[in-house]
């Protein structure tokens, strides 16, 4: 996890690593080729985007959401909602986390929704009956996308997708965490944000085993990636039914996507963020304050 400035230039705290997302107006699309894997992971660097992905007559039709979580996710969701009948919709996420706080925010949006949630890259392709949309699960949710995921009523985690978790650490000092001074102030950050982050958890039925496990993966270590049996003892996963979050839909067995190596968790300065064409890189931390104790660096090492 890795602290940054955020947007609007005050302080906040990011859970994120490597995952694989395209984010396009409308429906989202990605292609599986692999020379289109280059496209998407620059395109999976952006903040989070919210699409309709529509697969008529045969279902209901589902949103993804793709990216990192910034400050402004929330308010980016509750305007990709207006007007729309959201109850009881499924969301697919390809995620690498983003802000601990604002992904609270957007995870109890979901619950209040009675919103479910799988893992997965939703496709439009021509097929002889006409477009088609249908979800790709070899994708990737990390970090904080892992409490997105945790929001759903009822949560579906294919074979092929990724799910990671790692520990909260302050960002500014994640590049060489043993190396780096601390203050009281900056374990009170981090033990806050774990406190919001574990009532989080119990309040949408997940275990304090996803906090364990989570909380025991060191910024200078790779992020642990939860086995089948971790995700049912973190209670991640609600069913084995893709049917129950996606009735209808077709699900393909596997992406025919590139693997990436999960080093990169850093995050764009706020200055870069404004500008469209820059990517978002993730990072480690939960939401802080202003960069107290030990020397923050201007730009994240790359």
């Amino acid at each position: 996890m890795r602290l940054v400035r955020s947007l609007d230039f005050r302080g906040w705290v990011l859970l994120g690593a490597a995952a694989f997302c395209i984010a396009l107006p409308g429906v989202v699309t990605t292609s599986v080729g692999a020379a289109q894997a280059g496209v998407t992971l620059e395109e999976r660097k952006l903040p989070m985007k919210f699409s309709w992905v529509a697969c008529q007559p045969n279902c209901r039709g589902w949103v993804s959401a793709v990216g990192i979580v910034t400050a402004d996710s929330p308010r980016d969701f509750d305007e990709f909602a207006r007007g729309r009948e959201l109850g009881g919709i499924t969301i697919v996420l390809d995620s690498s986390g983003g802000s601990v706080n604002d992904s609270i925010a957007l995870g109890r949006r979901w619950r209040s929704l009675g919103a479910l949630t799988t893992v997965g890259i939703s496709v439009q392709g021509a097929t002889a009956q006409g477009d088609r949309a249908r979800v790709e699960p070899e994708a990737y949710c990390e970090s904080m996308c892992v409490f997105l995921l945790l929001s759903g009523k009822t949560r579906y985690v294919p074979q092929a997708a990724h799910v990671r978790v790692h520990q909260i650490w302050m960002g500014d000092r994640a590049d060489d965490a043993k190396a780096a001074s601390y203050t009281a102030q900056d374990l009170m950050i981090v033990e806050r944000d774990i406190g919001r982050l574990a009532k989080y958890t119990f309040d949408m039925g997940g275990a304090g085993d996803l906090l364990a496990l989570s909380l025991n993966v060191p910024p200078w270590e790779d992020l642990h990636e939860l086995s089948s049996a971790e995700l049912r003892l973190t209670n991640l996963i609600t069913t084995d039914a893709v049917a129950e979050v996606l009735p209808g839909s077709p699900v393909v067995p596997v992406a025919e996507l590139t693997a990436k190596p999960v080093q990169d968790r850093f995050v764009a300065t706020a200055a870069q963020t404004e500008t469209t064409p820059q990517t978002v890189k993730s990072t480690k931390t939960a939401e802080a304050l202003a960069p107290t104790g030990g020397v923050a660096t201007a730009t994240p090492a790359q």
